[in-house]
């Protein structure tokens, strides 16, 4: 019987093994076949997101080129053993990024959430911590009520505020992860962000600060504030004007922020420490930016050629070329403001910008104004129409929120920044000087047209279209309209596809003008950016249990191979393969083979295992 029980016992054993080691296999394959899937999607779709430029064939436009031979010269840019041609590529390159908007700790509910405020209320109510004297059924009542308050409430406020807060992080590396990317690709020369970089105004200093830290350190990690020194004020004597394309490693990292309305506040509620701590953190609100480019072949100062020993030919004297950028807060243009001191600064610098500007007849000039609310525009042309709200007895009734300048704010900037004009007798007949706008705010963005036509009644005022149909109109290039371009610059926001501008500015030598071109690359929502790293995680996650799966297999020994379970042979201890018969000895070990149908135990005897009792005994 003793026999017998052993017989059973090793017979469950076995089996135990086999359908152990069935199972193990089976899940084996299972992981194998995963990373089959797994690896290869996760490669495809990792690749477009460190790639996406590629993709979607974003590049800085060509000067005089097409799309696609500016695409192809940038890939050689990043191609072994390749050269791109330095003629196709503009030697201003200007990266847009518009609203940012990095949230915080205040738009959670209750930012102290997560310290389980109920349940430090429980502790003090079942301990009387607090000093209150309470019998057993009122300490019993708060208690209780504390342990609700902190199940219902404590738990769920816990795990939102700790999800929104992965979400700040998720979206921070979302859009440093644009900005890396494009700025690798395309090799900007300078970048802009048009304001709104944090999301809200009425935040504290700390909260400020920190919001600041993350800008840094993670969405724009590698760029630098500019210098207080080379941010320079307005002045008739030029001394600050720069070579461009002169120190382009440091230009490339600097990053050129204008404030905005959720950085400063608008006019009803803008303050000098706010303006102040934006200044500190981020940069100068309001400053310039001045470039002359050299020009191969051309004397800045006149050039003079020999025709003959005798003839020479003096050519006429040719303006240096020009490029001209303009940093401006227009957040407090129009009133009431609550701060007549800063609005005065404002006004100060833009007069200061005005009458430091060169003539308006001067060649080879070009002048870009960053700024962040966009200019004054009839509804249906962008998708923010005009607005205008104002606090009601609070701020001395300023200014607390608009979509656009103001009609008055907006005709400054053209007239007074560009000198155009309605009137045709006006200096350079009325048509200015040649620029664009850069703004941001409207998050969906705009490409809209600026015009003033000279032959409409004295009352001639300025209008505005989408710039697709002033090409399709031919309206830019009317005589007698003079008009300029302003680009309002998508956001970068998830919710707005990742989009980033970018801007191309270049000299054509035989018209002796600056000339530009814009286009906009997007990546897309953030939940591809969240998808993306989610799923490679879960493949390194898979790989790395495949990987300790094998290693187990490799280096832990089995008694019964998939050979033994497969074809019914085993191996003796000489090493002679025996076929087995179907029955257990063909399974077993070799201290536990039978001899002549008896069972082979140390210890246990030689008894007959069919002196056995009945199966009914049994």
């Amino acid at each position: 019987m003793e026999e017998c029980n052993v017989y059973l016992s090793c017979n469950h054993l076995l089996r135990s093994n086999a359908a152990n080691a069935v199972v193990y296999m089976f899940f084996v394959s299972v992981v194998r076949y995963a990373l089959v899937l797994l690896v290869p999607l996760s490669l495809i779709l990792s690749s477009y997101l460190y790639l996406y430029p590629v993709f979607h064939l974003c590049a800085f436009p060509a000067p005089e080129h097409d799309a696609s031979t500016a695409y192809t010269n940038t890939l050689r840019q990043h191609l072994p053993f390749s050269t791109h041609e330095a003629t196709k590529v503009a030697p201003f390159r200007l990266l847009a990024l518009g609203d940012p908007q990095l949230e915080g700790e205040s738009p959670l509910d209750d930012p102290k959430a997560a310290s389980f405020p109920n349940l430090a209320k429980f502790w003090k109510d079942a301990l009387l911590l607090d000093g209150t004297n309470h019998n057993p059924l009122q300490r019993l009542r708060h208690s209780l009520h504390d342990l609700i308050d902190f199940y219902l409430d404590d738990v769920p406020n816990f795990l939102e505020a700790y999800r929104k807060r992965l979400d700040h992080i998720g979206n921070d590396y979302y859009l440093g992860h644009i900005y890396r990317t494009m700025h690798w690709w395309t090799d900007p020369s300078h970048v802009t962000v048009l304001g709104d970089l944090v999301g809200s105004q009425w935040i504290e200093d700390e909260e400020f600060e920190s919001r600041g830290w993350r800008f840094w350190n993670r969405v724009f990690k590698g760029g630098e504030r500019i210098f207080d020194e080379v941010a320079s004020t307005p002045s008739e004597s030029f001394q600050d004007t720069r070579i461009l394309g002169e120190y382009p490693a440091a230009w490339k990292q600097i990053i050129l922020n204008v404030p905005g309305n959720h950085d400063i506040g608008y006019a009803g509620d803008i303050s000098p420490e706010r303006v102040e701590r934006f200044d500190r953190v981020f940069g100068k609100p309001n400053y310039e930016l001045r470039f002359q480019l050299p020009v191969n072949g051309t004397d800045m100062e006149g050039d003079s050629t020999e025709k003959g020993d005798d003839d020479p030919v003096i050519e006429e004297e040719k303006p240096v070329p020009e490029l001209r950028i303009i940093i401006f807060n227009d957040m407090n243009l129009d009133t009431p403001a609550s701060s007549k001191e800063m609005q005065d600064q404002s006004y100060g610098f833009l007069n200061d910008v005005i009458t430091s500007s060169h003539d308006v007849d001067r060649q080879a000039l070009f002048t870009i104004v960053l700024t962040h609310i966009p200019m004054h525009k009839e509804a249906g042309i962008c998708v923010d129409g005009p607005f205008f709200d104002f606090y009601d007895g609070y701020f001395d009734n300023g200014v607390k929120e608009q979509n656009h300048l103001s009609q008055s704010a907006s005709r400054g900037f053209l007239e007074g920044v560009f000198g155009m004009s309605g009137n045709p007798g006006a200096a350079g007949s009325g048509f200015g000087r040649n620029g664009v706008i850069l703004t941001g705010h409207d998050h969906e963005g705009c490409d809209t047209y600026h015009y003033i036509n000279q032959s409409d009644p004295p009352e001639r005022e300025w209008r505005a279209m989408k710039w697709k149909d002033a090409v399709d109109l031919g309206v830019e290039e009317q005589p007698g309209v003079p008009g300029l371009r302003e680009i309002t610059v998508r956001s970068m926001m998830g919710d707005f596809a990742g989009n980033a501008g970018l801007m191309s500015l270049w000299f054509d030598e035989e018209d002796w003008d600056w000339k530009f071109k814009f286009v906009n690359c997007q990546m897309g929502t953030q939940h591809i950016w969240w998808i993306v790293h989610i799923l490679d995680l879960i493949t390194l996650g898979v790989g790395l249990v495949y990987g300790i799966l094998v290693a187990v297999e490799k280096f832990t020994p089995r008694e019964v191979s998939k050979k033994h379970m497969g074809n019914g042979k085993s191996t003796t201890s000489n090493g002679v393969s025996k076929v087995g018969d179907g029955k257990l000895d063909s399974y077993l070990p070799e201290y536990l083979q039978t001899t002549n149908g008896k069972l082979d135990v140390p210890g246990a005897g030689k008894k007959s295992l069919r002196k056995k009792k009945s199966k009914r005994n049994l």
